[in-house]
């Protein structure tokens, strides 16, 4: 079998994959535009519809996905947040505990996540990830991570 390079969401072909979205409530100025990301790029992919979940924080975010990844009822999941640092290492645990569970998520379920959860010094950073300047945008890589592996996912089972 041939290796295939799959960089764009124009090469991706995600017609007929259930995708979720797991966005969180913090730092909603940060989240809309990575939100507006996964939209676009799963447009690009295919896919017209997909679920989308709200939790409060990122801290919910790996129970939400193992929830989402126990029903049967999605092929991929992509997850949003925003973890900005502070004055307390609140943000390690919480940061940390997200990337950790999201991990033990896709690996114990066989359902990909794609991660778009930033951890970030400060809220221009966190802009800057989320659409800035340049155009990049978090989400929108998050997106296509996770239609990507549902792919590879679909067929190698």
């Amino acid at each position: 079998m041939a290796e295939k390079d799959v960089g764009t969401s124009a090469d991706l072909d995600g017609s007929g994959l259930r995708v979720a979205l797991i966005r969180t409530r913090w730092n909603p100025e940060v989240i809309d535009r990575l939100a507006a990301g996964v939209d676009r790029a799963l447009a690009e992919c295919g896919i017209a519809d997909h679920h989308v979940v709200e939790v409060p924080g990122a801290f919910e975010i790996p129970f939400a996905a193992r929830t989402l990844a126990a029903s049967g009822r999605v092929d991929a999941i992509v997850a949003i947040g925003a973890v900005i640092r502070g004055e307390t290492t609140h943000y390690d645990l919480v940061s940390e505990e997200c990337a950790r569970g999201l991990q033990d998520v896709q690996l114990s379920t066989g359902i990909p996540t794609g991660f778009g959860v930033l951890a970030t010094e400060n809220l221009e950073q966190a802009l800057a990830r989320s659409e800035g300047a340049d155009g990049h945008n978090v989400g929108a890589d998050a997106a296509r991570v996770a239609v990507e592996m549902a792919i590879l996912a679909r067929d190698w089972r």
